[in-house]
C-alpha cells in the first residue's frame, strides 16, 4: 500500500482546503509531521483513517457525523477527505463527506445532508478515472478487503502509535492478549475453545441427566427394598465414575434379600391359614354351647317370675269379668257424659257473652233480645249522614285542587314574566349568531378559491422536486450511455484497423489454386500471406459493430429520456413558480385550516336560524299561557266562595250526627257492636236454658240402667267401665301369660338343652377372642406375603430399568470423556497440558515470538547489539500464561523484565515492537506490501547518538521504495530530517507548509 495524494477541507482543525503529495514527501524515503501540540498532526492521520475506513481510530471513533467538521470552515463549505493510493497493484481514491447541517439555499435555517462516499479506479490504458462505488459499505468492504487488515490492525501497523506500544511492552499477559487478539483476529480458535467448552457442558449434561435417572431409580430402589435390608446403598453424585456399577451391584443383592423375604413370608402365611381354621370351628361349638345354657337358664328363670306374678294374672281376670257386666251401662253412661259437655259449653258461651256487654249482664234472653232491635233501629237512622260526610270530604278535595292550580298559575306568571324581561337580549345575540355564521360562509367561499391554485402549485413543486432527482439520473445514464458508446466505438474501429492491418492474410484465406487472385488476378500464389496471432475477421468486427450501434441506440433512448424528463421538469418549474416546496406547503396547509375553520362556522347558519325560531315560538307561547292563567284566577276565585258556604252547612249537620264518635262511621261502628253483642248474649242465655233441662233427664236414665245391670251406684258401673285399648290390653297379658307358660315348660323338657346345662360353663368371648387373633395373624401374614411379593417384582423392574439406563450410558459416559478431555486441553485446565495455556493464547503466544523475533532485529541495532527481546510462556502471578516479554541485556548476560527499561530503553524496544508487529501483521494479512508508514511520538526521550541509531534503521525502512512519516515535534528531528510537512496552527485554523521537497 502507498499513499499518493491526500485531500482534506474542513476537516478537524483545517478550516480550508489543503493537499498532502506524499510522492514528493516520499522522495528521500523519510519526511517529518510536525507542528506545535493541538496543532492537527495526528488530524492528518484521522484523515487518512477516516477516507479508508469512515471511522476515526482509537477512542475518538464516537466523533462521527458533524462533529468532524472544522468549527474554522466557511458557512458553505462542506467537510471531506480525498485519499489517493495504490494498494495490491491497483490505484484507487476514496472520497468521504461526513453528515453535515448545511445553510438552506431558500430561506433561513439550517437541513442534513446525508454522508457521501465514492470509490474509484484509475485505467492507465484510457488514462482516466472510472467510479466504482457510490455506498458506505461497498466501499469499506472493497478497501479492507484489497488492505487485508481491519482499522485496528491498520492503526496499530501503519499508524504506529508509540504510546500504545510502550504500554504494551510494560503489559500484563491479560492486556497483551487483548490487543493480539484485535490485531491477529483469534476468534477462530476462541470460538473452538468456547465450542469445545459447549460440547463439554452438553456431554456432561447428558451424563448426570442419565445418573440422574439412576440414582432417581436407586432411591425408587430403596424405597421398595426399605433400610433394613443390610446392605448400604452407595452414595454419589451424577456425573461421578463408577456409579452405574454400584447401583446395579447394590440392586442384585436387594433382589436376593426381597427374594428370601418372599419366600419366609409364604410359609407363615399357610401356617396362619390353618390356625385360623381351627379357631373360627372351636368358635361356632363354644358359642352353641352357651346358646343352649342360656336357653335353660331362661327357661328357669321364667318359670319362676311367672309364679311371682300369680296375683296379678288372677286380678286381671277378675277386671276383664267386671267389665262385661257393665257393657250394658255403656249407652247411658255415653248419653250423660254428651249432656254433661254439652250444658257446660252452653254456660261457658252465655257467660263469655254477657261478659261483653257493658251493662244489663244479669237480664234475662227476652230482654237483651228487646235492646239489639232497639240498637238496630238507630243505626238505620245514619244513611243521611254517611251521604252528608262523603260530601263534606269532596268538598276538601275540590279545595285542595283549587290551591294547587293556584299556586300552579302563580309559578307560570313568575317565569313568564322572567322570560319577558330576558327576551329582547336573547333576540339580539342569536340574531348576531346568524349574522357571523352568513360573514363565515362568504370567507369559507374566498378561501376556497386560493385553496385549489395552492394545492396545484404545491403538487406541481412535489412534482419539480421528484423530477429534478429524476434527471440527475438521467443525466447519469446518459454519460454513462455515452462513455459505453464512446468505448465501444473505440473497441469496432480498433479491431477494424487491426483487421486492415493483416488484411493480406485474410485474402490469402480465401485463394484457391488455379483461381485468379482478386488483387493481382494471378491463378498462381507462391506465397500467400499467413495469418498472424490475434487475427480479426470479418465476423469478429462485425459483431463490435452491432455492439458500438446497441450502444450508440441506448445513448440516443437515453438523451430522449433526459429530454422528456427536462420538459417535465419546465412544465411543473412554471407551475410551482420559484417558490420551495416547504413553504407552499405551509401556505396550503394554513389556506386548509382557515378554510375548514371558516366552512364549519359557516355550517353552524342553519342551527342557528332554527335556534332563533325556535325562541320566537317559545315567547308567543309564554304569552298566551300568561293570559290563560289570568282568565283561570278570576274564575277560581267564585268557585272558591261557594264550595266554602256548602263546606259550612255540612259541617253542622255532621256534628249533630256523630255524638261522641269522632264521625259518621265510627258512630254506626258503635251501633253495630251493640247490636250484635246484645243478639249473641240472648242467644247463649237460651242455649244455656235448654241444656240442663237435657242434663237432667240424662242423669235419671243413667241411675236405672246401673240398677238393672247390678251395681250400686253409677259411679260404680262407670268405674267397672273398659273402653277397647284397655280390653284389649288385659286380654294381650292374659294370652301372653299363657303363652310363657308353655314355653318355660316347653324349654325345660328338651335334652339338648338338659344335656348342656349339666355341662361347665361356656366362654363365646375368649373363643371369638381367639378366633379374631387368629384372623389378625393371618392377614398381617397374608399383608407381609403380598407385600413381599410386591416388592420382589417392583425391584425386579426398576432393577431391568436400571440396567438398561446403565447400558444407554455407556456411550454417553465415553464421548464425555473424550470431549471433557478435549476440552480441559483447550481450555488450559488439564493436566497434560503442562503450560496451563489456552488454545487462543498458545496461539497468540506463536504470533508474539514471531513478533519478538522480528524487533529484536532492529533492536539489536538501534542499542548497539546491547538488548534482546524474547517470548517467555511462564505464567505471572494468576495472569495468563504464554504471553510473557523478557528483555536480555547482552552487557550483563541477565534476562530481565521489560519494566525494568528506562525512558529511551523503553522507546527502543516498543519501537522494534511496533515495526516487528507490523512486519508479522502484514504476513499474516497476505504479504500486502506496506509502502507508507507513519511513527507517532516518542523521539523526545532519545539523546543524539540514540537518535541517529534510530533513524538508521528507520531510513533502512525506506528499502524497496518504502517511505517513513515521523510525527513529532522535537526539535531537533527537524534538522536531521530535511523533507518536512509543516502544520501551522492560526486563529482561523490550522495550515499545511511543505520543506525540502524542491517542489
Amino acid at each position: 500500500m502507498r499513499l499518493h495524494r491526500l485531500g482534506i477541507t474542513a476537516f478537524g482543525p483545517f478550516g480550508g482546503a489543503h493537499e498532502i503529495d506524499f510522492d514528493a514527501l516520499s522522495t528521500a524515503g523519510l519526511f517529518l509531521l510536525h507542528g506545535p501540540t493541538g496543532a492537527g498532526k495526528t488530524s492528518v492521520l484521522d484523515a487518512v483513517c477516516y477516507a479508508l475506513y469512515g471511522s476515526l481510530p482509537g477512542e475518538r471513533t464516537a466523533a462521527q457525523g458533524p462533529g468532524l467538521r472544522s468549527d474554522h470552515a466557511a458557512p458553505q463549505t462542506r467537510a471531506g477527505v480525498v485519499l489517493d493510493l495504490t494498494v495490491a497493484g491497483r490505484r484507487l481514491e476514496v472520497t468521504r463527506q461526513p453528515a453535515w447541517e448545511r445553510p438552506k439555499r431558500r430561506g433561513t435555517g439550517t437541513t442534513l445532508d446525508k454522508a457521501q462516499t465514492w470509490l474509484r479506479e484509475y485505467d492507465p490504458a484510457t488514462g482516466t478515472w472510472r467510479d466504482l462505488s457510490r455506498s458506505h459499505q461497498e466501499t469499506g468492504e472493497e478497501i479492507t478487503q484489497l488492505l487485508g487488515m481491519s482499522k485496528e490492525q491498520f492503526c496499530q501497523v501503519v499508524l504506529l502509535p508509540q504510546g500504545d506500544f510502550a504500554r504494551f511492552l510494560r503489559a500484563d499477559a491479560e492486556a497483551r492478549g487483548r490487543l493480539l487478539g484485535r490485531l491477529f483476529d483469534t476468534r477462530r480458535f476462541a470460538a473452538v475453545e468456547q465450542h469445545l467448552a459447549e460440547l463439554r457442558r452438553a456431554a456432561a449434561d447428558r451424563v448426570q441427566e442419565g445418573d440422574g435417572v439412576l440414582l432417581a431409580a436407586l432411591q425408587r430402589m430403596r424405597q421398595v427394598a426399605g433400610e433394613d435390608i443390610g446392605v448400604p446403598a452407595p452414595e454419589g453424585e451424577p456425573g461421578e465414575p463408577g456409579l452405574a456399577a454400584a447401583v446395579l451391584g447394590w440392586a442384585a443383592t436387594a433382589r436376593t434379600t426381597l427374594r428370601e423375604r418372599r419366600t419366609v413370608a409364604r410359609l407363615a402365611l399357610t401356617a396362619a391359614e390353618r390356625e385360623q381354621t381351627a379357631a373360627r370351628r372351636a368358635l361356632e361349638e363354644t358359642r352353641e354351647l352357651h346358646r343352649l345354657q342360656r336357653r335353660a337358664e331362661e327357661a328357669r328363670q321364667h318359670r319362676a317370675r311367672l309364679d311371682a306374678t300369680a296375683d296379678a294374672h288372677q286380678e286381671h281376670l277378675a277386671r276383664l269379668a267386671r267389665a262385661r257386666k257393665a257393657a250394658a251401662v255403656e249407652g247411658a253412661l255415653d248419653l250423660r257424659a254428651a249432656a254433661e259437655q254439652a250444658h257446660t259449653r252452653a254456660r261457658r258461651a252465655e257467660e263469655a257473652a254477657r261478659a261483653a256487654l257493658p251493662a244489663d249482664q244479669a237480664a234475662p234472653a227476652a230482654r237483651l233480645a228487646a235492646l239489639a232491635r232497639t240498637a238496630v233501629g238507630e243505626l238505620g237512622a245514619l244513611a243521611s249522614a254517611r251521604r252528608a260526610e262523603r260530601r263534606h270530604a269532596e268538598l276538601s278535595g275540590e279545595l285542595a285542587r283549587a290551591d294547587r292550580d293556584e299556586h300552579a298559575d302563580e309559578t307560570l306568571l313568575a317565569e313568564t314574566a322572567d322570560w319577558a324581561d330576558r327576551w329582547e337580549t336573547t333576540r339580539a345575540a342569536l340574531q348576531r349568531e346568524e349574522a357571523g355564521a352568513r360573514d363565515a360562509a362568504a370567507r369559507a367561499d374566498r378561501l376556497a378559491a386560493l385553496l385549489g391554485p395552492a394545492r396545484e402549485r404545491l403538487a406541481a413543486a412535489r412534482r419539480r422536486d421528484t423530477l429534478t432527482a429524476d434527471a440527475d439520473r438521467a443525466r447519469a445514464a446518459v454519460l454513462t450511455a455515452a462513455e459505453a458508446s464512446a468505448e465501444a466505438q473505440r473497441h469496432w474501429l480498433a479491431l477494424k484497423e487491426k483487421r486492415l492491418a493483416h488484411i493480406a492474410a485474410e485474402l490469402a484465406g480465401r485463394l484457391t489454386d488455379g483461381e485468379p487472385c482478386e488483387v493481382c488476378g494471378a491463378t498462381t500464389h507462391p506465397r500467400p500471406a499467413a495469418r498472424a496471432e490475434g487475427h480479426v475477421d470479418q465476423r469478429a468486427e462485425d459483431e463490435a459493430h452491432a455492439a458500438y450501434r446497441r450502444c450508440d441506440a441506448g445513448r440516443a433512448e437515453a438523451e430522449r429520456a433526459l429530454g422528456v424528463v427536462r420538459e417535465e421538469l419546465a412544465a411543473a418549474t412554471a407551475a410551482a413558480t420559484t417558490a420551495e416546496t416547504p413553504g407552499l406547503e405551509a401556505e396550503a396547509g394554513r389556506l386548509a385550516a382557515e378554510h375548514a375553520e371558516a366552512r364549519s362556522a359557516a355550517e353552524a347558519l342553519h342551527a342557528v336560524r332554527h335556534r332563533l325560531d325556535a325562541a320566537e315560538r317559545e315567547h308567543d307561547r309564554r304569552l298566551a299561557d300568561r293570559h290563560a292563567a289570568e282568565r283561570r284566577a278570576a274564575a277560581r276565585a267564585t268557585l272558591r266562595d261557594s264550595l266554602v258556604r256548602e263546606q259550612a252547612a255540612l259541617a253542622e249537620e255532621l256534628e249533630q250526627a256523630r255524638g261522641d264518635a269522632p264521625d259518621v262511621a265510627g258512630r254506626a261502628r258503635q251501633l253495630e257492636r251493640r247490636a250484635a253483642l246484645l243478639t249473641e248474649a240472648a242467644d247463649a242465655a237460651r242455649a244455656a236454658e235448654e241444656s240442663a233441662t237435657r242434663l237432667k233427664e240424662a242423669d235419671a236414665r243413667l241411675a236405672d240402667a246401673a240398677y238393672r245391670a247390678g251395681f250400686d251406684t253409677p259411679e260404680q258401673a262407670a268405674a267397672a267401665v273398659l273402653d277397647d285399648a284397655g280390653h284389649r290390653r288385659l286380654q294381650h297379658l292374659v294370652d301372653a301369660r299363657r303363652l310363657e307358660e308353655a314355653e318355660a315348660r316347653a324349654a325345660l323338657a328338651d335334652p339338648a338343652t338338659a344335656e348342656a346345662a349339666g355341662r361347665p360353663p361356656a366362654d363365646p368371648d375368649a373363643a371369638a377372642d381367639r378366633a379374631r387373633r387368629a384372623d389378625l395373624r393371618l392377614r398381617a401374614a397374608a399383608a407381609t406375603a403380598e407385600a413381599a411379593a410386591r416388592d420382589a417384582a417392583a425391584l425386579d423392574t426398576l432393577s431391568r430399568q436400571a440396567t438398561t439406563e446403565a447400558r444407554r450410558m455407556g456411550p454417553l459416559r465415553a464421548e464425555y470423556e473424550r470431549v471433557a478431555r478435549l476440552a480441559q486441553l483447550a481450555a488450559g485446565t488439564s493436566a497434560e497440558n503442562e503450560r496451563r495455556m489456552r488454545l487462543e493464547s498458545y496461539v497468540l503466544a506463536a504470533r508474539l515470538e514471531q513478533v519478538a523475533a522480528a524487533a529484536t532485529v532492529r533492536l539489536h541495532r538501534m542499542s548497539g547489539g546491547r538488548y534482546t527481546l524474547v517470548h517467555t510462556a511462564d505464567r505471572s502471578g494468576r495472569g495468563r500464561s504464554g504471553l510473557g516479554l523478557r528483555v536480555v541485556d547482552a552487557w550483563t548476560g541477565r534476562e530481565r523484565d521489560t519494566a525494568t527499561l528506562s525512558g529511551g530503553e523503553t522507546f527502543f524496544a516498543s519501537l522494534a515492537l511496533a515495526l516487528g508487529l507490523a512486519d508479522v501483521v502484514t504476513d499474516e494479512a497476505g504479504g500486502v506490501r506496506l509502502d507508507t508508514l507513519f511513527i507517532d511520538e516518542g523521539f523526545g526521550s532519545l539523546d543524539d547518538q540514540s537518535l541517529d541509531d534510530v533513524l538508521d534503521v528507520l531510513d533502512a525502512l525506506r528499502e524497496r521504495d518504502r517511505s517513513v512519516g515521523i510525527v513529532s515535534h522535537v526539535a531537533d528531528l527537524r534538522r536531521r530530517v530535511h523533507t518536512q510537512l509543516e502544520v501551522v496552527k492560526g486563529r482561523d485554523g490550522s495550515r499545511l507548509r511543505v520543506h525540502g521537497t524542491g517542489g
